[in-house]
């Protein structure tokens, strides 16, 4: 029997982030929870780049880009969509997830959604950083055991 089992490190891996400045309250707090998380397992600072995109609904393009590149070991998207008194939210998080999801699959290395989709501030602060966790921390724990996975699978 053969068991496959990525290992949490980021060292010799390249990182790409892909991160909203919409809720940036948020988004910021994911990426400094993305960031110590790959920092604390290994990666290099001068292996991680970050693009700021405006909104949710851009991560997808700019993570295609990102996987054009074919430099990085996995790219990890961070974002926050929050419900309103429009359906604007249903349909950001439904087409945010959708596209991501489908870059995942035909990618050969991972993508990982680390978007937090709530119905208040207070529930995003919480998954920002507080009672619930990081968010963008448990994204980073994705990524580098799915680079490291992916890379034992070939």
């Amino acid at each position: 029997m053969k068991i496959y089992k990525g290992k949490i490190t980021g060292e010799g891996l390249k990182f790409g982030i892909v991160v909203s400045r919409h809720n940036e309250l948020i988004t910021r707090r994911l990426l400094d929870g993305a960031l110590d998380a790959l920092l604390r397992h290994g990666a290099r600072e001068e292996d991680i780049e970050i693009a700021w995109v405006p909104g949710g609904f851009e991560i997808p393009a700019v993570v295609s880009k990102m996987l054009k590149k074919k430099k990085f070991s996995a790219v990890i998207c961070l974002g926050a969509v929050l419900r309103g008194a429009t359906p604007h939210y249903e349909l950001i998080s439904g087409q945010l997830a959708r596209g991501i999801s489908t870059l995942a699959i035909g990618s050969d290395i991972p993508v990982v959604f680390g978007v937090v989709t709530a119905d208040t501030l207070e529930q995003a602060i919480e998954r920002a950083g507080t009672k619930a966790g990081n968010r963008g921390w448990d994204a980073a724990i994705s990524a580098m055991e799915m680079a490291n996975l992916y890379s034992e699978l070939k």
